[in-house]
């Protein structure tokens, strides 16, 4: 009798305290960005970075073009245009500009990955091949986001995922040539399927101002690590939260197979990371696949859940970080302040 009214008045007093929900994300509504009259003359931006000049540049993937906006925002123009040539672009994926105003592009004509870099005049400074043809082990929608898809670029050296390697994060010099290879893969679970197993392994790895990397896994259950600028572990953070408990729970264990790449079906895999990014202070934003992205500090705890709003909540598909403290998003082009 004395267990039954415990247990009675232990229900009783759990009834009267308040329910715990998980904290509302945090709207970020725009406070700026690029005026209509330039943001409608793209048809599909996903680079947006502004220079220590205060102009802006800009990757518009469907038109394969590159261009340069004033600091005044009145006006843009092309730097670079489309075409399988040298200094020119067909079919980008990725544009990072460096603190010193290079910037690099990442394509792959004929799926033959290629990394380009340039002056904010459009000036073909450098650029190499892959010894590889794009493989789209990990895709949204027609973007492949592995091998050059996933290219970083830290104004010295450039950042790309190729598991295939056996390692997570290769890094390249300007001439393509791989001065490290750091990050061992993580067990997933399907090691019988080479294919699978290697595109859950795929991700986005970034530099960290003062030194350092992070890698973010895309697929499969979403986590980073944190390596130190010699390349080892530091720690694994799983990435979590209520807007992710859906995909969580319902993540497939098979996948159907796409149409054969050079007589290869490859497993169709969705990803349920977007992008990320690094601030200056070394915190950690994901963008999600939903219109969510998650703040993590350089110690690895979450510290915000934000929404970025502009005219409707964004999925983001790119972001960078200007002087400030201010973000600056694809799609829409918008600005947001960070605090």
């Amino acid at each position: 009798m004395k267990c039954l009214s415990f247990a009675t008045g232990a229900l009783a007093l759990a009834a009267l305290l308040p329910t715990a929900y998980p904290p509302s994300p945090e709207v970020l509504r725009a406070t700026g960005g690029l005026p209509a009259h330039i943001a409608n003359q793209f048809e599909e931006p996903l680079g947006f970075a502004e220079a220590t000049t205060g102009e802006f540049v800009v990757l518009d993937r469907r038109a394969h073009t590159v261009y340069l906006i004033d600091r005044e925002k009145k006006a843009a123009r092309k730097i670079i245009e489309i075409g399988f040539e040298k200094g020119r672009v067909l079919g980008p994926g990725v544009l990072s500009l460096s603190a010193d105003d290079i910037f690099a592009v990442a394509d792959a004509p004929n799926r033959l990955e290629r990394i380009q870099y340039f002056s904010l005049s459009g000036t073909h400074i450098g650029g190499f091949y892959l010894q590889s043809r794009s493989m789209p082990r990990l895709a949204a929608g027609a973007m492949v986001l592995n091998g050059v898809g996933s290219m970083s670029f830290t104004g010295r050296t450039f950042l790309i995922s190729r598991p295939e390697t056996g390692a997570l994060v290769t890094e390249l010099d300007n001439r393509g040539f791989v001065l490290r290879s750091l990050g061992v893969l993580r067990k997933t679970g399907h090691e019988s399927d080479n294919d699978v197993h290697l595109a859950m392994n795929a991700g986005l790895p970034l530099a960290i101002p003062g030194g350092g990397f992070y890698f973010v896994f895309m697929a499969g259950v979403p986590s980073f690590r944190k390596y130190d600028a010699n390349g080892k572990l530091l720690f694994e953070r799983h990435i979590e939260g209520p807007e992710l408990d859906a995909d969580l729970q319902t993540l497939p264990t098979t996948w159907p197979r796409r149409d054969p790449v050079d007589g290869v079906r490859l497993p169709l895999i969705v990803p349920l990371v977007r992008t990320a990014a690094v601030d200056p202070a070394g915190r950690l934003w994901v963008s999600l696949v939903l219109p969510y992205t998650y703040v993590f500090a350089p110690n690895g705890d979450k510290q915000r859940t934000v929404q970025f709003h502009g005219a409707m909540p964004l999925s983001v598909t790119s972001l960078t970080f200007a002087k400030g403290d201010r973000i600056l998003i694809t799609p829409g082009l918008y600005e947001f302040s960070a605090r």
